[in-house]
């Protein structure tokens, strides 16, 4: 019995089952009389838990750290230690997923230009309607500024379908410096050898079992698995392309990228277009702030790394 509640409820005990004086009680567990007397004059923080309960069963997959953002948009004022003691209090802490065994050894980053368009990747990522039958999304996602740039459902989707919507995406976007993908069929079929011959892009194919070479696509569809697809049952098609267009949106302009120092994909761009547009006359400490905002006070920075790979 270290804590003082534990210390308590041994004192009750005894007391309740035992007949015992609260006097011997506090002798036997080896607590102070003025301890177990104590009631706390802490606020109850109603409104407060309240709003983070709700925070928390709207992003059910969120933890303390962006929940603190969240509340701090709003104007909170709250340190991220106290969030934290009614996050825990609430019970509404996440369950870890069983983490992977990581490679050993050192890799050599790929370095890549900080600016939106610089990169691409591609991947797939699976899942099924209601009624049992199956579909595939399509995800695209800038390596720089991880904004989801396309996320296109469907229940079968060919080399060729990749190619109209990639030379869709280029004519609203630009066209981008590199596009990396897996080895995947329809990745490496004639119609996407002979778009990249038109519209004269490179793209990198990632080595045969090697999906951390393709990290950022990867990343961004564990994040969509946890907490869109997980938590989500699509009735039909029409009701996934909505349903998956709006969490798209969701996740560029209002979901905080801890990578982004806590901003937003489609934020973390625009600054990152606002400084490209000023003079080049500047010193090396500002240029590495455009490239990582500070988090916000009480969370810790993570800063984006510019080397890639």
């Amino acid at each position: 019995m270290v804590t003082p509640a534990v210390k308590r409820e041994a004192v009750a005990h005894l007391k309740a089952h035992l007949g015992l004086s609260e006097r011997r009680a506090c002798q036997i567990a080896g607590a102070d009389r003025k301890m177990v007397r104590y009631r706390s004059q802490r606020a109850p923080d109603t409104a407060l838990r309240g709003r983070l309960r709700d925070l928390a069963n709207e992003r059910r997959r969120f933890g303390y750290r962006r929940l603190f953002v969240l509340l701090r948009r709003e104007g909170e004022a709250s340190g991220v230690n106290r969030i934290y003691r009614l996050y825990r209090e609430e019970g509404l802490t996440v369950r870890k997923r069983k983490a992977r065994r990581k490679a050993l050894g050192t890799r050599a980053p790929i370095l890549m230009e900080a600016r939106a368009n610089a990169r691409w990747s591609l991947d797939f990522v699976h899942d099924q309607f209601a009624c049992g039958r199956r579909f595939r999304v399509l995800n695209v996602v800038d390596d720089v500024t991880r904004e989801c740039l396309a996320a296109i459902p469907d229940t079968s989707i060919s080399g060729r379908r990749v190619a109209r919507e990639l030379t869709a995406l280029i004519e609203r976007r630009g066209k981008p410096g590199m596009i990396v993908s897996d080895n995947g069929t329809e990745l490496t079929s004639n119609a996407i050898l002979k778009w990249c011959a038109e519209h004269k892009v490179e793209w990198h194919y990632i080595a045969p079992g090697k999906p951390m070479q393709n990290g950022f696509v990867e990343s961004f569809n564990g994040r969509m698995r946890d907490e869109f697809l997980n938590e989500t049952l699509f009735r039909n098609l029409a009701h996934a392309r909505d349903l998956i267009a709006a969490w798209v949106a969701d996740y560029n302009t209002a979901r905080p990228h801890s990578a982004l120092g806590y901003q937003t994909p489609a934020g973390f761009a625009l600054n990152l277009t606002t400084a490209i547009a000023r003079p080049a006359a500047r010193d090396e400490s500002s240029a590495r702030r455009v490239i990582a905002q500070p988090a916000p006070k009480g969370v810790d920075q993570l800063p984006a790394p510019v080397a890639t790979g």
